[in-house]
């Protein structure tokens, strides 16, 4: 059977023989404490004026069994949390692994004699309704033990998931991520929540709890159910800020911002913001820490990503102030930075501060001088000062392409599409053309004479 797989690097092994060890649950944490923002952060540097959010460290609890030289490890889930694989690979495995053998076989236990029609399973009793509308559902295979895991921890789940014709979408032995952090769609997180430690249980989902109307090319259509057999392998406290090493910090800082990248590519720019916010928090550094010039660079140009990325989905949000301090915050650190400057030249012009926007624009302009979004951006300013009606065209919605390579900074100066890059190679080419016709010619009317 030829399935679509996405390509992983392990083989998943089962429930791990540590998991009552590592898995432990550790005592409850205050709601509402974990992502407020510290008085002593609200005015540190150039991010005092950003509306972000913070990370409130608290010291790791720890088994007093423990050596405590495992305070300093990172956590298992280093180089494997929240793994955006984008392009997705599709490979054709016409030898299925064993525990994909092992999924199919309990489907089709489940599913009896009806096929791969999920619609039944949505009214069934045999099914436990996550959520009250009944659109995500969970049957228990192996009960767990312990309590449930809470917002904010950091749990690991084996996952394989199917669509409703039977292809296998999602395969992932080992997924790491923090609960409430919104780095895996809704099913995962308020299925795992539901979970116990060791439990192994089939989520049934609607579209509107996995990835919706827009779905996920190139293998999931628009607002397709999905099946996941799921298996809650490790749950633990998230590790304190305060022990990780700044390459560690910027590793974390950096997936925060590829999931914001999904978001955003998706239009979910609610959620693009609060990855991004995330990020930028975790780029805070104790002030006692020291950091090598190289060091200190790098944290530069990650918040300076992390801010141009959080500006650009403020202002599809209409966040005009929140655009211009995200904004100042990039100029502060980069005072030639054309992304900060076209985008606060912009929302300049849309409050109506046409001679400062002016100003803002035309410095961008003499940074790239070749981008077509500054040129547009100042022609409308200065139709706007003359009082003429803007030229509007017939909005075309495109439906984005979430399963591309993300660049690293969301740039909307620049577009190197696919389709551009053949357009200017063709132009190239016709250009040549033209030369050679034009030698041709007159080589000819010299004969001629």
């Amino acid at each position: 059977m030829s399935l679509k797989v996405e390509l992983v690097k392990e083989v998943m092994t089962g429930l791990p023989q540590d998991v009552s060890e590592s898995g432990r649950i550790l005592d409850p944490i205050e709601p509402g404490t974990l992502w407020n923002t510290p008085p002593e952060l609200e005015n540190n540097g150039n991010l005092g004026k950003i509306p972000t959010v913070y990370v409130q460290e608290t010291e790791p609890q720890l088994d007093v069994n423990k050596d405590s030289k495992r305070v300093l490890q990172r956590t298992p889930s280093f180089g494997k949390t929240v793994k955006f694989l984008l392009p997705p690979v599709t490979i054709d495995d016409n030898v299925p692994q064993e525990d994909e053998k092992q999924f199919y076989k309990a489907i089709e236990d489940v599913l009896k004699f009806r096929g791969y029609n999920f619609d039944e399973l949505f009214s069934s009793d045999q099914w436990i309704d996550i959520t009250d509308d009944r659109l995500l559902r969970k049957k228990i295979l192996k009960p767990g033990f312990a309590e449930t895991p809470r917002p904010g921890q950091e749990v690991t789940v084996a996952i394989l998931g199917i669509l409703e014709n039977g292809s296998l979408v999602e395969k992932d032995p080992k997924l790491s991520f923090v609960l409430d952090d919104g780095d895996v769609i809704q099913a995962l997180e308020l299925g795992v929540r539901s979970m116990q430690l060791g439990e192994v249980s089939f989520l049934l989902t609607n579209g509107l709890y996995a990835f919706g109307l827009l779905g996920r090319d190139p293998d999931i259509p628009s607002d397709a159910p999905l099946m996941y057999k799921v298996i809650l392998t490790h749950v633990r406290d998230k590790p304190s800020l305060g022990v990780l090493t700044t390459t560690d910090r910027i590793t974390l800082a950096n997936q925060k911002r590829e999931c914001g990248n999904f978001h955003f590519e998706r239009e979910e720019y609610r959620s693009a913001m609060h990855s991004y916010s995330q990020a930028l928090s975790i780029l805070i550094l104790p002030t006692a820490e020291p950091l090598s010039s190289e060091e200190e660079e790098e944290i530069r140009e990650h918040r300076i990503k992390c801010l141009n990325n959080l500006a650009a989905a403020q202002l599809k949000l209409h966040h005009y102030d929140d655009v211009i301090n995200s904004c100042n915050a990039v100029l502060e650190m980069d005072t030639e930075n054309a992304k900060a400057l076209y985008r606060k030249g912009k929302v300049l012009s849309e409050r109506g501060e046409y001679e400062e926007a002016m100003s803002v624009l035309k410095r961008a302009l003499k940074l790239e001088p070749t981008t077509k979004a500054i040129h547009a951006e100042l022609s409308k300013l200065v139709r706007r000062q003359k009082g003429q009606p803007e030229i509007t065209k017939s909005p075309v919605r495109l439906k984005p392409k979430a399963h591309l390579k993300l660049r690293d900074d969301l740039n909307p100066l620049k577009r190197h599409s696919t389709k551009q890059r053949v357009t200017y190679k063709r132009l190239l080419i016709g250009a040549v053309a033209a030369a050679l016709l034009s030698l041709l010619a007159m080589f000819i009317l010299k004969l001629n004479r």
